[in-house]
């Protein structure tokens, strides 16, 4: 399909503000009917390499000579330009990812917000006066990187490119962007919608491509400063060994296994909502999902049978149909996601939602499982899919003790309304973030976002992404 209204040549890559023919190319399919959709270039090291040259010519350049102020009334009118074309941004979405369409919309919308944010703080940046000896006068400043490379992944294209590049503009620095061969389209309207906005030749550079061609190449490239990763475990770690070859620092945000913590005293009503969603937003294809649901005995019961009333309910069917849940991503994803319900064939299967379509997507039906053992398989990996399980406790000391018991910590959340309780959960669980009868406080572009252990380092969102997209340099003057 064309592009429009974007008017993008396909198979294109965006190097130094024009668009250059891919020697070869790859093709992408529609997840709701598996049909072909379009093709994308197939990127080259020799394609990065150009990306990288021409980022350095506008940090040398035009982009790197503008001030704060002009950088950010930039990104504020590109982000202005994002939100008059939502709808088109999220039919493009829908039909590369397979997003229902309203939250398609919805990422196109925090695409404009994250470029909002970001523009209003790029001249909020300011270093320190540091006391120090008598004589000399001590400040710190922060400076861009330089060149910084940004490997997006498939779930959640858009916002994730506005709370990573976003933030890497804002404070200076160019970038060249590879978006995840599973979903490069919005990625490539978006740096479109850039250019035409006033965005420099070579600020913003997009390379498609696989991951272990265009993307290995990105990671492992002298000239970039700075690599910012969203993704699985294993290609965080392949990034950061091969960042760490030219000493080049890296954040990861990288999987979950995220709880919430539902005590006897929470609020059910308010609670069950957020139980279910957060589980099966984006066909449950979410680092921050809530796959575990940690039930104190006393309510465990009630929780269970209202959510497995909630599953029932659920609809699957093509993205643009706007139902619960669209396809998986592709046919590899549907094939692991079904490994893992294969793997719950010993557990109590509570519930399960309906694929509502004939279509020869990659569909999933939503599976719920209660009395779920805390080190089954489906309770401690990262599953990428509608699956959520149930998994009772006595006390707070068991509740803490399992939701800190796997290798992940992005994001948890407790519902009780014991503010001592609140207090002392917050403080004990391992993980980047904790919502509090809550999950999520509706995406939060101003919040600080990342996890711990496998779920990665180094913090996104936020004025915290700005500082990770800087350096600090102190400056200590002697005067007498």
């Amino acid at each position: 399909m064309p592009l429009s209204p974007f008017n993008i040549p396909p198979a294109h890559h965006l190097i130094g503000g024009a668009w250059v023919a891919a020697t070869d190319t790859l093709e992408v399919t529609d997840p709701s009917t598996a049909a072909p959709l379009t093709r994308i270039g197939r990127g080259t090291p020799e394609d990065i390499d150009a990306a990288v040259g021409a980022a350095h010519g506008a940090r040398d350049g035009a982009w790197g000579a503008m001030t704060a102020l002009e950088r950010g009334r930039i990104l504020t009118r590109i982000g202005a330009a994002v939100l008059a074309q939502v709808d088109a941004l999220a039919e493009l979405e829908s039909r590369d990812v397979g997003k229902p369409l309203s939250q398609a919309r919805a990422d196109a919308a925090a695409l404009a917000r994250y470029l909002e944010f970001y523009g209003g703080a790029a001249d909020k940046i300011t270093g320190e006066t540091l006391p120090y000896l008598d004589g000399y006068t001590v400040y710190t400043l922060r400076e861009p990187h330089g060149v910084t490379g940004h490997i997006v992944p498939w779930n959640y294209p858009m916002q994730i490119i506005g709370r990573s590049v976003g933030a890497a503009l804002a404070m200076g620095n160019a970038c060249v962007l590879k978006p995840a061969e599973d979903a490069c389209l919005t990625a490539l309207a978006f740096a479109q919608i850039a250019t035409d906005a006033g965005l420099p030749p070579g600020a913003l550079n997009v390379v498609t491509g696989l991951g272990a061609e265009a993307g290995a190449a990105l990671a492992a490239h002298l000239g970039i400063q700075h690599v910012s990763f969203t993704g699985s475990v294993r290609t965080g770690q392949a990034i950061q060994a091969a960042a760490a070859q030219n000493v080049v620092p890296v954040t990861l945000e990288l999987g979950g296994k995220s709880p919430q913590l539902v005590f006897n005293d929470a609020n059910l009503d308010r609670a069950l909502p957020f139980l279910v969603n957060a589980g099966i937003q984006n066909a449950g294809q979410t680092c921050s999902a809530s796959s575990r649901i940690l039930i104190q005995r006393g309510v465990y019961e009630s929780v269970r049978d209202r959510m497995a009333e909630a599953y029932r309910a659920l609809r699957v069917g093509p993205a643009l149909e706007d139902l619960a849940l669209g396809p998986l991503i592709s046919k590899r994803q549907k094939k692991i996601v079904e490994g893992f319900i294969a793997k719950g064939a010993d557990l109590t299967l509570v519930a399960q939602g309906e694929i509502a379509t004939d279509a020869a997507g990659h569909y999933v039906a939503p599976r719920l499982f209660a009395d779920v053992p805390p080190d089954h398989p489906l309770a401690q990996d990262e599953i990428f899919g509608p699956v959520q399980v149930l998994i009772p406790f006595e006390d707070e000391a068991e509740a803490l003790r399992i939701a800190n018991g796997t290798d992940y910590g992005l994001v948890a959340s407790v519902w009780t309304d014991s503010g001592a309780r609140q207090m002392r959960l917050a403080k004990a669980l391992k993980s980047g973030q904790v919502f509090i009868n809550n999950y999520g406080a509706g995406g939060g572009v101003e919040l600080p976002f990342g996890g711990v252990g496998k779920s990665g380092h180094g913090r996104e969102k936020g004025f915290e992404a700005l500082y990770g997209f800087s350096a600090l340099k102190t400056v200590a003057a002697y005067h007498g």
